[in-house]
């Protein structure tokens, strides 16, 4: 007690008034110790007199908080290893307790009762936190959320109750995820499944989850996996036909899919539930490729757009996503979209993360996976809790999915379960895991199949072992009989919001991108306009007077405002737009501005957010610092709108690297592998303007080499009209394709690169141009080039007088138009000299994709003008990238 004599009375007096006010305000020590000489309200004022009593029920308060906080050390959540029985964190000598308290009677504050003995203390902390639940929480840092998890664990003890009904449906659901695996094993010896044995949990957890999302009026959940186990959750969630399943492995050609298809458990799948509040439920498993945690911000964009077009958040649309533990502690992705979670632009009201931790990757342990203590530690950045289950008890496993699920609702936060488990196959069914890990497969191989252990269990409690062995066999009965049927008729069209778009592409020579003089002037004047009272910054004042006196004077449009009036054109007709990216409300270039800010509350005002038809939204959200999340999220968000302009706008071009995974194995594959089309556009400033290897190149060269089958738009627009019309035919045209826009960085303020009104509202997109300055007959050079060198091929031109000079832009670089090529170039085939000029390196850029195509158009090689082959997308030094520029231009009209 010399401590407490040598404090001062003052500063110990204002941090009692603290606890007094907020008890998790003052750290666990100082709690324990206040609740300890806090009993005179409670009458017990003689027994705070005793010191050697007052640092005892001290004691008692710190280890009610230290097993909340840790118990779940002594949790019993691993099938594979004796449960814990101690931890010197734990020891009741560390509260300074012993067994001779275990009768003694203590005051409590927040616990289920007011005054305990510590024997009751320590079986309420104990079979709440140390049986096979164990959970983190105490990290959270709303002490409204603490007190709610408190009180829903500890008042059942993290013990679920489930009737008698409930229990035979678990042990029916359990069954059939281990027959399932049993019968394919069986009639596709050696065939690739990536099983669920050892994790059959997962089931009736699912379906747990299912139907409380049907109970809540939710109505529609959004699931993303990996390939384990994903068959065995598309026969058993979403009732997939196990003939068609079972028609896959037989790989029968005639199970007609569009494209060349992907293997079979990679596939999504989309179902009903049978509705049982207002609604029915509509179940959707993302398509995945074998980049396990990729499909993670797909899921959530998917959800978000649903959210919106429901306009009601979480409560209508549940996003679930299922981990592997290598994969959750192991891949970035994982904590890029952990971090998307409550941001604004991005949150869905909260995601259920189930961890199926197999407690090895490949052929990889733990120790080596990992640093952190738990494959789900990542989770715990955001505050939320974290439930680790026994991946044996389905029951506790069930119950901690339930929790879950209603801290998510009312939360509108993630939250993690993990059920750890074993993988009882190796890493697939060929492979022989005990050549790496002999002994953890030697206990697996002694594990009783979970549906028999839990069979056991209720046998004990008094079902019938023949009513067990029946429901077992008409299980079996059903698999073969569906081996014997034919597959089911696939329904080769979209549905839904799909159903009119179609699918084959058509070049858009028909479709109608002009608005008409007068709209648009209407449009400039709604764009310029404040609200009464919006204090401007003086420069965004004149810049949006420049903006409307260009319309009104229906010349000088500039790049940005072309973009301006796209977005509100397409609104006005009733399309929603969606831009987001790295700081893209005011643009990388200062360029958009399309939040506009009060500069004496502070307070945003975003013209284009009041200019939508009904039903038409315009968003535009600054996001985190990533590409791979928001991108995968964009893409999510535009295969569930077809209608809307979806944009993700890179800060710069050369970022997109960082995406790349998303771009290769879902925005330009989705449609030839999983039917999946989508209209999502891909901003990426591109051009070389002395800035460095990292801020000129957004690799063209890249993009071109995944083109094939008309699988995505690769354009590279030179004028502000151009740029309009590229946007308004996205949405214009009868099919949806990916766009990918290399958009500019000195051209936003180029004098030469504007437009006039006549161009936006008269005309199209042209995916060729042609700038001949005199009669064709006197063309003696022909330069054919895209995107921004044209304009200091234009003014070389003029420099040198050189009216013998044509040049050809090629504004849409894939689908290349060689039809409208071939019509242009035929007149100048015998010119004495045609080129490609371009400012990338030859190895980068279009020139490897271009040559070909037209050579034999013009039955003739092209001269190359250009960079020479590099490493790097563009040099370091200024002076010497302008050496380089002038060269090639030199070299463009050099002999």
């Amino acid at each position: 007690m010399d401590f407490i004599h040598n404090l001062d009375p003052a500063w110990l007096e204002v941090l009692y008034r603290r606890w007094q006010r907020d008890p998790e305000d003052v750290g666990a020590q100082w709690h324990a110790f206040f609740t300890g000489f806090d009993l005179a309200e409670q009458g017990a004022a003689a027994a705070c007199l005793d010191p050697e009593f007052a640092l005892k029920q001290s004691g008692v308060q710190s280890l009610i908080y230290r097993y909340r906080d840790l118990g779940h050390l002594l949790a019993c959540t691993d099938p594979l290893n004796p449960c814990p029985v101690s931890h010197p964190l734990l020891d009741l000598a560390n509260f300074g307790l012993s067994d001779a308290d275990l009768d003694r009677v203590f005051h409590t504050r927040r616990f289920h009762k007011t005054q305990a003995s510590l024997r009751e203390i320590l079986s309420v902390m104990r079979e709440t936190y140390c049986r096979y639940v164990g959970v983190e929480f105490m990290h959270i840092q709303n002490p409204e959320e603490r007190q709610w998890l408190k009180e829903r664990m500890e008042g059942v003890r993290n013990q679920p109750a489930f009737s008698a009904e409930e229990k035979w449906r678990i042990l029916e659901q359990l069954q059939q995820a281990a027959l399932f695996e049993e019968f394919l094993h069986r009639r596709f010896l050696g065939q690739k499944r990536f099983s669920l044995e050892g994790a059959e949990t997962l089931i009736p957890v699912l379906h747990a989850v299912v139907a409380a999302a049907n109970r809540a009026d939710i109505r529609d959940l959004v699931l993303g996996m990996a390939h384990r186990g994903r068959l065995n959750v598309l026969a058993n969630i979403f009732q997939k036909p196990l003939e068609n399943i079972f028609a896959e492995f037989q790989d029968n050609l005639e199970y007609a899919f569009v494209g060349e298809g992907d293997v079979k458990y990679h596939k999504g799948y989309s179902c009903d539930v049978a509705p049982v509040g207002r609604h029915g439920l509509h179940l959707s498993l993302a398509s995945n490729p074998s980049h396990l945690e990729a499909v993670d911000p797909v899921v959530e964009g998917k959800s978000r757009a649903r959210q919106d077009y429901y306009d009601g958040g979480g409560e209508t649309v549940l996003p679930v996503l299922i981990h592997g533990d290598a994969a959750f502690s192991g891949q970035g992705m994982v904590a890029e979209t952990l971090n998307l979670s409550q941001l604004e632009g991005y949150a869905t009201g909260g995601t259920l993360h189930i961890v199926l931790n197999n407690q090895i990757g490949f052929t990889t342990l733990p120790p080596e996976a990992r640093s952190t203590c738990y494959a789900t530690d990542i989770a715990k950045m955001l505050q939320i809790p974290v439930f680790h289950v026994h991946g044996e008890n389905p029951e506790a496993a069930v119950y901690a999915a339930l929790l879950a699920f209603d801290y998510r609702n009312r939360y509108a936060k993630d939250v993690v379960v993990e059920i750890i488990c074993y993988r009882r196959q190796g890493h697939n069914e060929g492979d022989e895991p005990a050549f790496t890990q002999p002994l953890m497969y030697e206990k697996i191989k002694q594990r009783p199949v979970v549906h028999d252990l839990y069979a056991r269990h209720l046998i004990e409690e008094g079902v019938a072992e023949e009513d067990i062995e029946a429901l077992a066999k008409g299980y079996l009965e059903r698999l073969e009989q569906a081996m014997e049927r034919p597959q089911a008729e696939r329904d080769g069209g979209f549905h839904g919001k799909w159903k009119d778009i179609r699918r084959d592409y058509q070049p858009a020579d028909e479709v109608e991108t002009a608005v008409s003089a007068e709209q648009l002037r209407q449009l400039a004047d709604q764009l310029a306009r404040v609200p009464k009272g919006f204090s401007l910054h003086p420069k965004i004042e004149k810049f949006l007077e420049r903006r409307r006196e260009a319309i009104t004077k229906g010349e000088g449009i500039d790049w940005a405002n072309a973009e301006a009036l796209a977005f509100a054109s397409l609104l006005a007709e009733g399309h929603s737009v969606r831009l987001s990216g790295q700081d893209s409300r005011r643009g990388t270039f200062s360029q958009r501005h399309s939040a506009l800010f009060d500069m004496e509350t502070g307070k945003d005002y975003v013209p284009l957010a009041h200019l939508g038809a009904e039903g038409a939204a315009f968003r535009c959200h600054n996001s985190m610092l990533s590409e791979a999340a928001v991108l995968g999220f964009e893409y999510g968000y535009a295969i569930e709108s077809p209608y809307g302009l979806v944009i993700w706008e890179a800060q710069f071009g050369d970022f997109v690297n960082g995406a790349q995974v998303i771009i290769d194995q879902f925005i330009v594959s989705s449609g030839s592998k999983w039917d999946r089309m989508c209209g999502l556009v891909m901003f990426l400033p591109h051009g070389y303007e002395g800035q460095g290897a990292e801020h000129s190149s957004a690799r063209i060269e890249r993009f071109l080499q995944l083109c094939a089958n008309d699988n995505i738009q690769v354009c590279y627009p030179s004028t502000p009209a151009q740029f309009f019309h590229l946007l308004r035919r996205q949405l214009k045209q009868a099919f949806r394709r990916p766009l990918v826009v290399f958009t500019p960085k000195s051209l936003l303020r180029h004098s030469a690169c504007r437009s006039s009104l006549d161009d936006l509202s008269s005309g199209r997109f042209q995916e060729i141009i042609a700038d001949v300055p005199a009669d064709p007959a006197r063309i003696k050079k022909l330069l054919l080039c895209t995107g921004k060198i044209y304009f200091e091929l234009q003014e070389r031109r003029a420099d040198l007088e050189r009216d013998d000079v044509a040049i050809v832009r090629i504004e849409q670089l894939y689908p290349l138009r060689t039809d409208l090529l071939e019509a242009l170039l035929e007149p100048w085939r015998e010119v004495p000299e045609i080129a490609w000029v371009q400012e990338e390196p030859r190895n980068n850029g279009a020139w490897s994709y271009v040559n070909g195509p037209l050579a034999r158009l013009l039955k003739r090689h092209l001269r190359y003008v250009g960079r020479d082959e590099a490493a790097a997308p563009a040099v370091g030094s200024h002076r010497l990238f302008n050496k380089q520029q002038n060269a090639l231009l030199e070299a463009a009209f050099g002999a």
